[in-house]
């Protein structure tokens, strides 16, 4: 592939999803753009670029998008999160939230729906008077077909063995013919949605919390502060945001505060607690002191 035509796809990707790709990425650009070209009819990858270079098809332009964007996921990936949802933050929420006995989560970026039926899961298998609660878990994602399929809760032997133990396979699926299905119970907890992390959130509306974990690391840093900005907003102010375990606002947020015991787990930092610099006051005896060098 040229670099030009590298250029144009990391800038179609950029505009159309945040992704960021570098020119390392060439070798699963080509890849992965394979059955694009194949499904479109174009013979060559060279020859899909001339395309959309010339015709901005929204179509062909959707099915890049989802090529590109990773779907690698499996239920409870990185189970600590969940545990400590369950063992913490759940029944910190129940106790805070026992007026409205309701509770909001939203799993951003949720691919085939693994993690949010692990969240409906989790909350099955916590221990408290569940049938008084609402629980509104929205799950979105950008690509139509992952989509799909999370609707549908249906997956292979192979994907329901990766995350979960047997007895937690019998208890939460049916066997559909050679594949799985999720039970009736947890696909009515969850609405599934297509999203666009780069469009409008308050669309969406506020959450108790939110998952987004493993997102940030396909982002440039100015789409890291425009998604980590969007996402603040629609968190409760007592809420939780669960990023990916290795994931990190350092440099890109003031407002969000580590959760020590869950490595990307952050909470709303409280006005008051951002660090700002001391007021130095200027002594009305000296008018010359009007300006402060700083180191």
């Amino acid at each position: 592939m040229e670099v030009a035509d590298f250029e144009f796809y990391k800038g179609l990707l950029k505009d159309k999803s945040g992704l960021s790709i570098s020119q390392e990425k060439i070798y699963l650009l080509e890849t992965r753009l394979a059955p694009v070209v194949q499904k479109w009819g174009h013979g060559t990858l060279d020859r899909l670029t001339q395309y959309l270079r010339m015709k901005r098809d929204e179509a062909v332009i959707k099915d890049v998008v989802e090529a590109m964007t990773t779907n690698e996921t499996l239920f409870f990936r990185d189970d600590r999160p969940f545990k400590h949802f369950r063992t913490v933050i759940l029944p910190e929420l129940i106790k805070s939230r026992a007026n409205t006995r309701s509770l909001k989560i939203w799993s951003a970026a949720c691919s085939s729906g693994q993690e949010p039926y692990s969240i409906a899961m989790t909350i099955e298998e916590a221990v408290f008077e569940k049938t008084a609660w609402k629980f509104d878990i929205l799950a979105t994602d950008i690509a139509d077909s992952v989509l799909k399929q999370a609707q549908e809760g249906l997956y292979s032997h192979f994907e329901v063995q990766r995350g979960l133990p047997i007895q937690t396979i019998m208890k939460y699926f049916s066997q559909d013919g050679d594949r799985w299905r999720i039970k009736e119970n947890l696909r009515k907890m969850i609405r599934f949605s297509k999203f666009n992390l780069l469009d409008r959130m308050s669309s969406v509306g506020q959450f108790d919390i939110i998952f987004c974990r493993n997102v940030l690391i396909y982002f440039d840093e100015e789409t890291k502060k425009k998604v980590l900005s969007g996402l603040m907003q629609q968190l409760a102010p007592d809420g939780y945001l669960f990023l990916g375990s290795s994931e990190t606002v350092l440099g890109l947020s003031q407002n969000l505060k580590p959760v020590a015991a869950c490595p990307g787990l952050y909470t709303v930092q409280k006005a008051e607690a951002v660090s700002r610099e001391p007021v130095i006051a200027t002594p009305k005896t000296t008018p010359m002191a009007t300006s402060l060098s700083r180191v």
